[in-house]
């Protein structure tokens, strides 16, 4: 059959280089707004007559992948007895087109013959295309038909990974999931919670969010809003545009969220550019308000032509995952020699020249344009629209290309070696099949000319990262996108995410403010759990950090400060000589250990008296020495406890304690019997004496003895912290060891100051003026008042005031036995000596125990 000798519909945008083998590819430049009547009757080429909005920053491409055929075809190593060509289309962002431009590829040269091969010499040998993933399976459902190789070099939606129905279908980028992770760590980052998105409205958004959203909601973020975008501009939804600029300028502008997540591809940012630009013209309340937007890695930063004269201010210190990129030197000087007529089979040049330099060329010169020279540097075109630095994309077409002739060195290798001496003209003479490139590809592996290595994953993904980049503009119009950090896919681990420092305040993206130290998150009800308000921490608990959720307790050894902000060591404390209440009450001690001194000696000195022998000298003198240990055991009750100081304080105030009142008792039962012995007939006098006082102080003394000993042996007091008393303060106190053990003590000397009580006051009204009785019935009221009133007050204090109230009941108790019982005879011996005589006393004999 005869192939079609016209072509009825010619497409105006194609680059081809002849060779023996080549490579086809589909890029995307232009763009139509409204492209639906190319398909309509009659299409013819007027349909193209209308200048379509290229975006000419993505004519690098075109020029990586000359480049790199360029660099293949003067490399002697790779295919030396083979050259390579390329032939290129547009995909104009529209599926007929691409499905159409695809078909060229595939058969035509000079004519347009689906199914047919109309020219032997055209030998497609792989394909690479395209940007966006829809152009990149629109060209698959044709190419997979006939076994072509395709190597896309755009990014691709995680849920479009599953490409198994596509056999030779290769990404030139890693996986898209892989960024998802990494703009959570960014948001935790820089703290935002409260954060807007902005998604295609197609499947692809929609995955987005489903994927997201759980990932957001897991770590602590927010999503202040979700909008849905149109993919591409639609600059003819006339009767829709008004309210589409509301919607967007009101997200946009939102007080609270500062940070946007941006999910599309560059067409849909130049949509979104346009939407903010008609709402606001004059840039006068866009430029008011900064945000951070986070770009994903479809998207690059370009303008149409008609945005030519827009800023991108809006974006200055935007965050974008770019798909990575090495800087090639020799690319750069390849892009200097570039000029309007370097290849004339370069059908997007002069679009891409006019376009760029706002000119024309002068066969189609308008008079309010200029005349393109020819002589306009690439370099100095603004970033937005022309970059001479090596985009990611751009790096991925020039690594498809190598790709491509590796693997097509890999066929040619085995080949010479497995081919036999017979069959050496069939092997030189036979032709190459695109399908056999296939199994070659799977195993690439080669290092690059920037040194790195290329090879494909199990999902034929090549292998590597994103980077992270911060767009910096300039007052030009020109863009700088500076390196940040990566993204690895193994670790997610990358370099700091920094803002450049023009931005002088990292913006705040939260629902409220934040809940500052000394406060905690309070839900609200009804809002989203980022939407809080803060309580202040109870008290004893305290909160160290912003938006903490719960207050928590200071360690024990430590107390919140006043603002319940942090926690403060406490002091230690016990109750010392160097504090006032120490102080007094060691004074107290001392003064009334010197009186009872004092006492004793004047006893001493007047021991031949009748006073002093009236009652009984050696009672007399153990109950003024066991008094004056009295108040020196109080002492041991101060100054830091330690092991000694515990183990000795109790069981010495019992035992002396015990003592003393025996000895008081043994007065008392002396007195009684003194009385009954004077009395005729009486056999109470063989008692009175020494031997009496001795029968009831020893004994009554070994019983505290016996109960202290059996004290320490089981459970004795030791030192011990008490951290509960005080707020600000951890008291250092002896620990009783057994409780029971203590109030037995107490309770036994309690039981014989009872029994001196009952004795005395039986006694009282024992004739004389100067009844002894008498006064230790006082004494011994006040003794019994002193402890009754202990054990409430003891129990119901804490700490080192504790300490002090034994003290206190220790010395008033003690000075009260010395006031009551020694204060008359001291009065007497020193004021009254004249009664201090034999003559008044009632009994003449010397065993008499009765003063008057």
């Amino acid at each position: 059959m005869r192939c079609p000798g016209i072509d009825t519909f010619p497409v105006p945008h194609e680059c081809y280089q002849s060779g023996s083998l080549i490579i086809g590819g589909i890029a995307s430049q232009f763009y139509y707004p409204i492209i639906e009547d190319l398909f309509k009757e009659n299409p013819s080429q007027n349909l193209f007559d209308d200048n379509p909005h290229m975006i000419t920053k993505f004519y690098q491409h075109i020029l990586a992948l000359a480049f790199a055929v360029k660099v293949i075809n003067e490399n002697p190593n790779i295919l030396p007895n083979v050259t390579l060509g390329f032939h290129i289309y547009d995909s104009y962002y529209d599926a007929r087109m691409t499905y159409r431009n695809t078909l060229d590829l595939l058969f035509k040269m000079h004519r347009f013959a689906p199914n047919y091969k109309c020219d032997s010499q055209k030998n497609l040998i792989a394909v690479i295309g395209g940007l966006t993933s829809d152009t990149s399976f629109h060209m698959a459902d044709t190419l997979r038909l006939y076994k072509i190789p395709q190597l896309a070099y755009g990014s691709f939606p995680a849920e479009e990974n599953d490409i198994d129905h596509f056999l030779s279908f290769y990404r030139m980028v890693p996986n898209e999931a892989h960024q998802h992770m990494a703009i959570i760590s960014l948001l935790q980052h820089f703290g935002w919670t409260w954060v807007g998105l902005f998604v295609t409205d197609d499947n692809g958004g929609e995955n987005f969010l489903q994927t997201m959203e759980p990932l957001l909601h897991q770590h602590g973020i927010c999503s202040a809003f979700k909008r849905r975008m149109e993919k591409v501009a639609h600059f003819d939804l006339v009767a829709e545009i008004f309210n589409i600029l509301d919607e967007y300028y009101v997200d946009v502008t939102n007080d609270k969220a500062n940070t946007f997540v941006v999910y599309g591809d560059s067409l849909t940012l130049t949509w979104l550019r346009s939407v903010i630009f008609l709402r606001d013209p004059e840039n006068k309340k866009s430029t008011s308000f900064r945000k951070v937007w986070i770009m994903t890695t479809q998207i690059d930063f370009v303008l149409l032509s008609f945005q030519k004269s827009w800023d991108l201010d809006l974006f200055q210190g935007a965050i974008s995952f770019t798909i990575h990129s090495k800087e090639l030197l020799k690319f750069h000087e390849f892009l200097q020699i570039i000029k309007p007529y370097w290849n004339p089979a370069d059908g997007f040049l002069k679009d891409f020249w006019e376009q760029a330099f706002d000119c024309t060329f002068p066969e189609l010169h308008l008079q309010l344009s200029e005349t393109c020279t020819g002589e306009e540097k690439l370099e100095s075109l603004p970033g937005h629209l022309f970059e001479m630095g090596m985009t990611g994309h751009s790096y991925n077409v020039y690594n498809a290309v190598f790709v491509v002739a590796h693997a097509l060195h890999a066929i040619y290798s085995y080949r010479s070696k497995h081919r036999t001496m017979a069959r050496d003209k069939m092997f030189e003479h036979q032709d190459l099949q695109p399908w056999q490139l296939h199994y070659f590809l799977e195993d690439i592996l080669f290092n690059n000319s920037a040194g790195e290595t290329m090879s494909f994953n199990d999902k034929r993904e090549m292998r590597g990262g994103f980077d992270i980049t911060n767009m910096i503009t300039f007052p030009n119009k020109s863009i700088f996108q500076m390196k940040v950090g990566c993204v690895d896919p193994e670790a997610l681990e990358g370099e700091a995410f920094i803002i450049h420092e023009d931005m002088l305040v990292i913006p705040i993206s939260l629902c409220n403010d934040h809940c500052h130290p000394g406060n905690q998150k309070k839900k609200k009800e009804g809002e989203k759990f980022c939407c809080y308000g803060c309580a202040p921490c109870p008290e004893g608990e305290i909160s160290n950090q912003d938006d903490m959720d719960d207050c928590f307790k200071c360690p024990k050894a430590q107390y919140p400060n006043k603002n319940k902000t942090a926690c403060i060591e406490k002091i230690i404390t016990f109750l010392s000589y160097k504090e006032p209440l120490g102080n007094s009450l060691a004074s107290v001690a001392l003064s009334l250990f010197l009186i009872t001194a004092l006492v004793l000696g004047i006893f001493i000195k007047y021991r031949d008296t009748p006073i002093v022998k009236a009652n009984n000298r050696d009672l007399t003198y153990s109950l003024l020495v066991s008094l004056l240990l009295c108040f020196l055991s109080s002492l041991l009750f101060l100054a830091e406890p330690s092991k000694v100081s515990c183990l000795l304080r109790q069981p010495t105030f019992g035992i002396i304690f015990s003592v003393a009142v025996s000895c008081v008792l043994a007065k008392t039962v002396t007195v009684v019997l003194a009385f009954m012995a004077t009395k005729p007939g009486s056999s109470m006098r063989k008692w009175v004496g020494k031997r009496l006082a001795y029968s009831v102080v020893i004994p009554c003394s070994l019983i505290q003895s016996t109960i202290c000993t059996v004290w320490l042996m089981t459970c004795p007091p030791f030192p011990d912290l008490d951290i509960h008393s005080s707020a600000e303060e951890i008291i250092v106190q002896c620990n009783e060891g057994s409780v029971t053990m203590f109030y037995c003590v107490l309770g036994y000397m309690g039981l014989l100051a009872i029994a001196s009580f009952v004795a005395a006051f039986a006694a009282r009204k024992l004739p004389d003026s100067f009844n002894e009785a008498k006064f230790i019935t006082f004494s011994m009221l006040r003794f019994c008042s002193v402890w009754l009133s202990f054990f409430p007050a003891y129990l119901s204090t804490k700490g080192k005031h504790m300490v002090a109230l034994e003290i206190f009941s220790i010395l008033s108790s003690s000075a009260g036995l010395l006031g009551c019982i020694f204060a008359p005879k001291y009065y007497i011996i020193i004021l009254r000596p004249e009664l201090n005589n034999r003559v008044h006393c009632r009994f003449s004999s010397p065993n008499c125990w009765a003063c008057v």
